[in-house]
């Protein structure tokens, strides 16, 4: 635990570093998912979902797809009761806000899977500025190692 809390230490240092010469709704951003991520390595759900709209989607990295804050978080607390040891590190590679529309970003990256099915692939987030707080609008997670 204490290696896990460290990696995501020091991936939030580097983010917070490199946003530092981005946009503040970039450097907003980057600082959830790495709040995010945290979140998750503390299997704190409650502190992890306030980073979710309430009919935020999830594609699951085997496929499977869950709708919905609520349902999303029972799927998180079941999956930390069967297997407390499961864990995962989302890193960013790109952050674009939309010049249509600035209420809306996309995220893309990879992800690492730690005690799962899957060591890890990519994923895209679709964030969305609402009452000037971005949350994640929807997931996509493909499982590729």
């Amino acid at each position: 635990m204490k290696k896990l809390l460290l990696i995501y230490f020091s991936l939030f240092t580097t983010l917070t570093i490199r946003a530092q010469t981005e946009t503040p709704d970039v450097q907003l951003i980057k600082e959830s998912r790495a709040a995010s991520n945290l979140a998750l390595a503390k299997k704190d759900i409650k502190e992890l979902s306030k980073f979710w709209l309430d009919d935020f989607i999830q594609i699951r990295g085997n496929g499977t797809f869950l709708v919905g804050k609520d349902t999303i978080i029972s799927t998180w607390v079941d999956l930390f009761k069967s297997n407390p040891t499961t864990s995962y590190i989302r890193t960013p590679n790109e952050i674009i806000i939309s010049v249509y529309d600035p209420t809306m970003a996309w995220e893309k990256g990879t992800w690492e899977g730690i005690n799962t099915y899957s060591k890890g692939g990519s994923y895209s987030a679709m964030w969305k500025k609402k009452e000037n707080i971005w949350k994640i609008q929807a997931e996509l997670f493909v499982a590729i190692r």
